[in-house]
This record gives structure tokens, sequence and C-alpha cells, in this order.
């Protein structure tokens, strides 16, 4: 992935698929949103933005967006 290829919390369908791809033993409707939130913090290329903090909406959007990519 290129330095300049960030992604930040608002970018759930990039989420999504990035979760999708590395965590497919993981069921995206039994994790926590605290676990949630820590697994996208671990993606590479993940940057959190000042002023556009994580809530419990953007989880459910990224839940959802992980849901989806799996099929």
């Amino acid at each position: 992935m290129p330095a300049d290829d960030n992604f930040h919390w608002l970018d759930v369908a990039r989420i999504g698929e990035e979760l999708a791809e590395r965590h497919e033993d993981l069921d995206p409707v039994s994790i926590t949103f605290p676990r949630l939130k820590a697994l996208v913090i671990e993606l590479p290329g993940f940057r959190e933005l000042p002023g556009h903090p994580c809530n419990e909406r953007i989880l459910e959007a990224i839940q959802q967006a992980w849901i989806e990519e799996r099929g």
C-alpha cells in the first residue's frame, strides 16, 4: 500500500474491505465495538484525523460494510 494511501473513520467502505481481507476468520456480527475500533486502528494506512472522532454510528456503519464485504 503506498504511503499516501491513507484512510480514516469516514471511509467506511474501505475499512469494511480491509477488515474482510485481513480478518476472514472473524465474524463481524460477534465483534464488540471496542474490539472493532481496535481492529480498525491496527489497519495499515489507517489514520485518525483531528476533529473526526469515532462514535457508535461510525462503528455500526463499518460493521455493516464488513458484513456486506463478506457476502
